[in-house]
């Protein structure tokens, strides 16, 4: 079954809930988060899934979770050890955690979302979110059918799709606000990495080359003898090179960058005359003859040329720096303000289990 959004699309960041009413899951800055919207998710969640009948998530007893379970595991085969309701027990138990995160996450962080947005000052309007929703629409459901079958399917409503929807727009446009402020790169910025990079922005002396690849020194001195009295190249490969990809085009090898082959046949390359016959020269794959058939001079961009592409590099790079601060801050000051349940605590919440930190990348 298509998705419409995956349930995370509208969260910006996941993350975050003094006393919880009884009638509810959660608080985000003392506004309640109530068991009937939990359940009503607990059920898109599970409908989500794809399963035409999936398992009731009934906690804490799985009775019935465990009983449609049963019907669905097979007979063992004879010999086999039967599937025993614990088993089946620890399976829906498990099926449940997950959904119930993912409930928690969404729910926070729609109002998580809708708090800094109040804030910021951050608004959509009805007409942003039907076009948004409109599009998504469009892309995902070809047909006005397909799509009444995703709701009845997931049992949501258009309402709910939209809420998400809006989510997601007011999420970008907070995003928006917090990299807008870290978009000016200073000219000693971009010359300093001009300085410290100026090897990306040029290309390197290139030639190109036709040669002959063999074992050993004595079919290279006769491939070179074959070459001087007038034998051609296709000839002379077909007859002497070992290597495949070269006799193919008749020895040809293009755009040879400078510092890029075999050093011994590098530095012979690079120092050898166009049109001079060159070798044998001894390298770890074999003995190479050569001429070099075209040179092209190395290019060096100024830093008046590499400007608009440094600005870009150091402006995405400050952008995500910046973003990834906020996110940081966001999470804090969101997860603070969230207050949970017993039973209904992960990590999103303040009196929940402390988030896993994210591997850092050396």
């Amino acid at each position: 079954m298509k998705q419409l959004l995956p349930l995370g699309a509208a969260c910006l960041v996941l993350a975050a809930c003094g006393g919880v009413p009884g009638n509810s899951v959660a608080t985000v800055d003392g506004d309640p988060i109530t068991k009937q919207d939990f359940q009503h998710w607990m059920t898109v969640v599970s409908r989500s899934a794809g399963q035409p009948s999936p398992p009731p998530l009934d906690a804490p007893g799985y009775v019935k979770c465990v009983a449609a379970k049963r019907k669905l595991t097979p007979t063992p085969a004879k010999g086999q050890p039967k599937v025993t309701d614990e088993q089946l027990k620890t399976q829906c138990k498990q099926e449940y955690d997950q959904a119930r995160g993912q409930v928690v996450q969404l729910l926070v962080s729609l109002r998580w979302i809708d708090g800094e947005a109040e804030a910021r000052d951050v608004k959509v309007t009805k007409a942003e979110v039907d076009r948004a929703f409109a599009e998504q629409k469009r892309q995902a459901f070809p047909k006005e059918s397909d799509y009444l079958a995703f709701l009845k399917q997931t049992t949501q409503s258009e309402a709910d799709v939209k809420a998400r929807v809006r989510s997601e727009l007011l999420g970008g446009k907070i995003r928006d606000q917090v990299v807008k402020r870290a978009n000016t790169v200073s000219d000693q910025a971009i010359s300093d990495f001009y300085a410290k990079n100026k090897a990306r922005f040029g290309q390197p002396e290139k030639r190109d080359l036709r040669v002959v690849l063999t074992k050993d020194k004595a079919a290279a001195d006769r491939a070179h003898a074959a070459l001087e009295r007038g034998d051609g190249w296709k000839a002379v490969t077909k007859k002497y090179s070992i290597d495949d990809t070269s006799k193919a085009s008749a020895g040809k090898l293009p755009a040879q960058a400078k510092g890029t082959l075999d050093k011994e046949l590098d530095d012979a390359v690079f120092s050898a005359k166009q049109g001079e016959l060159v070798g044998p020269v001894k390298t770890q794959y074999g003995y190479y003859v050569f001429t070099v058939t075209n040179m092209v001079a190395p290019t060096q961009q100024t830093l008046a040329e590499a400007k608009p592409t440094i600005q870009q590099t150091l402006g995405a790079e400050a952008q995500q720096k910046a973003f990834t601060a906020w996110l940081e801050d966001f999470t804090a000051r969101w997860r603070e303000k969230t207050e949970c349940a017993e039973g209904y605590r992960t990590s999103d919440c303040a009196n929940g289990p402390k988030p896993t930190p994210t591997p850092s990348v050396e």
